[in-house]
């Protein structure tokens, strides 16, 4: 069981081992007295004063001063009206991430919540059970307000929840399990609702999703680098180093170490170095004297792509160890502070930009499938990787359409959400992040990137199987051949490749290389 306090800060593994590994955990004893601590000093502290969204309307309407004995109401208000959202449900486990990264803001004792609140999320997420969320809604300046509310929504006993894979009505399932509603005392639909979760929790599994697909990306690369017959000055630490950028060094460096063995990488010092001394006056080498850049370009293009999933992770990670209320309760100096943390800018832009990098990745792979494909720019494969016979059978022909029309909708939706702000809320909200927007966009960015990789790894796999290198691989690459080749069979005949490329996109995802 693991222990949560509000003093802790949170890394990207223990997120991972809560959210995605759904290990169970439990509240400590000094973060419900600190919330307790909180949502008292602000009951005692509202009572002579204005305070936005305890006595007050929302947005545009805080002008409006609510009667105390309206004032619970307002909070249910709050959360009904705005659990409005449309289109598709947000999967499971990015609700979870959303659920998880909320809590983590609310215990750390400055939204002055009734900790009812606290409990109930805590036992959701360790019963499994998953507000339905719609994936539009809010625009990421007063926080993620529409998705969250949906989530507030099934914390006030309404709505629908996810359990057990089904949609049922919340009351029904919290019955069952013997959970209760939250109580609504005095800002907890606003403190519910007021923040960057949902972008956030989505933007970390982002970023978890787009390391481990960077990862079985270098391992591929590596592959095909093999498959050419690459000379090794490419990725050689004298070549790289010269340019100083950690990504791109990082990523020779993985080259290095995972082709150590490999009896097919050769030195140019063998093939060119002697070559006028040994051949005379011959004009023309048959050998390429350089390949083409999606091949010898790997750690220039791949290292902007690494560097640029560090940084988003090390933003995401201070966002989700945030408080993203509005306003602040400071229990240190007895006030109430006014802002504007709910806004998402943060997470918008990183995610803009981690959805380019990874397009860029896809982009890469779909050149990596191109040439495995194309035998007059090979020279050494059948056109289409095809093992069958020429003609009757077409190998990978079908699915590269496939992978060129994912990587066309991935540079599509690469245009950036951070800049399209629009004003709303009667002009309150005038210069917003549409982080959430940002968010879900690079989720579905990432998931075709994933599809590609999963198509260039059948073609790669067809390769090595034609050439007969699998001995001469390098121990490294050999594990990867080993482990999708129990996925994805070796064809000669023509068969339906759907099943397989979800199966391969799967396994990327919730394993590592090294894995077992």
């Amino acid at each position: 069981m693991i222990k949560i306090s509000p003093t802790k800060e949170f890394s990207i593994s223990e997120f991972q081992s809560i959210v995605i590994d759904k290990q169970q955990f439990e509240i400590d004893n000094n973060s419900m007295e600190l919330v307790s601590e909180s949502f008292d000093f602000l009951v005692d502290f509202a009572k002579d004063k204005v305070i936005y969204g305890i006595n007050t309307g929302f947005g545009p309407m805080a002008q409006y001063v609510i009667d105390s004995e309206d004032q619970v109401s307002l909070q249910y208000n709050l959360i009904r009206s705005h659990a409005a959202g449309v289109g598709n449900k947000i999967p499971d486990l990015y609700v979870r991430a959303a659920m998880f990264v909320r809590m983590r803001s609310i215990i750390q004792g400055f939204s002055g919540i009734h900790p009812s609140c606290v409990n109930l999320l805590t036992d959701m997420l360790n019963h499994e059970v998953y507000p339905y969320i719609p994936e539009h809604g809010g625009v990421g300046a007063s926080g993620d307000l529409v998705q969250l509310s949906h989530l507030s929504l099934a914390m006030i006993g309404e709505g629908l929840v996810s359990y057990k894979g089904e949609l049922r009505p919340t009351s029904e399932v919290f019955s069952k399990l013997g959970l209760k509603p939250i109580k609504v005392v005095l800002r907890e639909g606003l403190s519910l609702i007021n923040g960057t979760s949902v972008m956030t929790g989505i933007g970390m599994i982002n970023v978890i999703k787009s390391r481990r697909l960077l990862n079985w990306a270098l391992a591929v690369s590596a592959l095909i680098i093999e498959i050419v017959e690459s000379f090794d000055d490419y990725f050689s630490k004298e070549l790289n180093n010269v340019k100083k950028h950690h990504g791109q060094s990082e990523i020779a460096e993985y080259l290095r170490q995972s082709l150590s063995d490999s009896e097919l990488i050769n030195r140019r010092e063998n093939h060119f170095y002697n070559s006028l001394k040994n051949n005379g006056k011959k004009h023309i080498v048959q050998r390429k004297v350089q390949e083409y850049y999606s091949l010898r370009c790997v750690p220039q293009i791949l290292g902007p792509v690494l560097d640029t999933v560090k940084i988003a992770e090390g933003i995401l990670l201070n966002e989700m160890n945030s408080v993203s209320d509005n306003p602040i309760v400071d229990l240190k100096t007895r006030n109430v502070y006014h802002g504007g943390n709910f806004h998402g800018d943060y997470v918008s832009i990183e995610m803009d930009k981690l959805k380019l990098a990874i397009t860029k990745l896809s982009m890469l792979s779909e050149r990596h499938l191109a040439f495995l494909c194309n035998s007059k720019l090979n020279e050494k494969l059948p056109p289409f990787v095809n093992l069958g016979k020429l003609g009757l059978n077409l190998g990978m022909q079908g699915v590269q359409f496939t992978a060129t029309s994912t990587v066309a909708e991935n540079q599509t939706l690469s245009n950036s959400m951070y800049v399209h702000s629009i004003p709303t809320n009667n002009d309150n909200q005038d210069v917003v992040s549409m982080g959430t927007n940002a968010a879900i966009i690079t989720k579905q960015v990432i998931d075709n990137a994933y599809n590609v990789l999963a198509i260039e790894m059948i073609a790669l796999l067809q390769a090595v199987d034609y050439l007969n290198y699998y001995d001469k691989l390098s121990s490294h690459t050999k594990t990867l051949y080993n482990k999708l080749r129990k996925i994805v069979p070796a064809f000669v005949e023509d068969t339906p490749k759907y099943e397989e490329i979800a199966k391969i996109s799967e396994y990327l995802f919730e394993n590592d290389l090294e894995s077992k």
